[in-house]
């Protein structure tokens, strides 16, 4: 699933312009087909929709259900997996056509997802693959390579040498890949040192806030923090704020407005590794559709990311980014 991280390239153009087609393909469906498409019926179990990440999300499967035909059933767990699996298990008791899934946490709703394929429904998942379940399509990042990126960009940017800290996303999957690609990266620049590390737990009393702000108490020499994800980044900008330290580098990875606007602001937040989650929903209520009409399916899409920084936000704060085709529009090249 990773990919080399250098800029342009055919392939990714190629893989740029096909996934900009896909919402547009819809028009050239037979006017039968797209009857047909309309009397579909679908559910879709979110993880959470809170946050740009969520909110996209759920911006795409609302969009691609209204444009491509259905009718869509959607509930949103809160990031609870207990309730995400009773969500899941109700659910499939109506029977969808098809079921959309965003894990919060892959793992511990596996048996719930699984539950549900022995039930006949095909599931689509987006943002996170689950373990162990035989879904239809997972459209997500390159989790992996966000974390390669994003450190790589810490490690150019202290020259190779100094001290930094991270704040990690252990609980799914996924997005525990983030750390380990960012491990991979620091295993080729020895003088760029973890000086201390904290990782999220949602059911925990300290937030990234105030993770951050311990970080910089107890290493006021820390010279960049990695963080998981952007919310941390943010959280962790306003610390840096707090302690004086504008010198201070954060990256972080999801990408979307509230990130874009810190960065912009030249704050210590640099990067965002900005996904595609709008697109992701996208693909998966298409290949739904495919799949219903009984065509083939890619059992794993990559969407686009793209490594966004204070020179691509020139012209303003894009909230719509992740629409297929519109970041070619606005000039960004995806970086994985």
């Amino acid at each position: 699933m990773t990919e080399e991280m250098t800029q342009g390239g055919l392939n990714r153009r190629m893989f740029m312009a096909g996934t900009a087609a896909v919402a547009a393909s819809a028009a050239l469906w037979p006017k039968e087909m797209r009857a047909q498409a309309a009397g579909r019926k679908f559910a879709a179990s979110l993880g959470w929709t809170t946050y740009d990440s969520g909110r996209h999300l759920q911006d795409g499967f609302n969009a691609a259900v209204a444009e491509l035909g259905g009718e869509l059933t959607m509930t949103d767990a809160g990031f609870d997996a207990r309730v995400q699996s009773d969500q899941i298990d109700s659910l499939v008791a109506t029977k969808p056509e098809a079921l959309f899934i965003t894990p919060a946490d892959a793992v511990a709703i596996a048996p719930a997802v699984e539950r549900a394929i022995a039930a006949g429904i095909p599931v689509f998942c987006a943002d996170s693959a689950v373990p162990g379940a035989i879904v239809t399509t997972t459209a997500m990042s390159n989790n992996f390579g966000m974390g390669q990126y994003s450190c790589e960009y810490i490690c150019k940017a202290l020259n190779g040498k100094g001290k930094i800290a991270r704040v990690m996303l252990p609980q799914n999957e996924s997005w525990d890949q983030r750390t380990l690609g960012m491990e991979w990266t620091l295993r080729r620049y020895p003088e760029v040192e973890i000086v201390t590390e904290w990782a999220f737990a949602l059911a925990g009393n300290v937030s990234p806030r105030q993770a951050v702000d311990n970080i910089l108490t107890s290493h006021p020499d820390v010279d960049a923090i990695w963080c998981a994800w952007d919310g941390a980044a943010v959280e962790g900008t306003l610390a840096a704020r707090a302690a004086g330290r504008n010198d201070l580098i954060l990256t972080g990875i999801d990408g979307g407005s509230q990130a874009f606007n810190y960065i912009a602001a030249d704050t210590p937040l640099k990067l965002s590794m900005a996904q595609s989650f709008y697109e992701m929903a996208y693909l998966d209520v298409f290949y739904a559709h495919e799949l219903l009409a009984g065509r083939n399916t890619p059992r794993l899409i990559s969407t686009p990311t793209y490594a966004v920084t204070k020179d691509m936000l020139q012209d303003g704060i894009p909230d719509n980014f992740d629409v297929p085709g519109e970041a070619e529009k606005m000039g960004w090249s995806r970086a994985l």
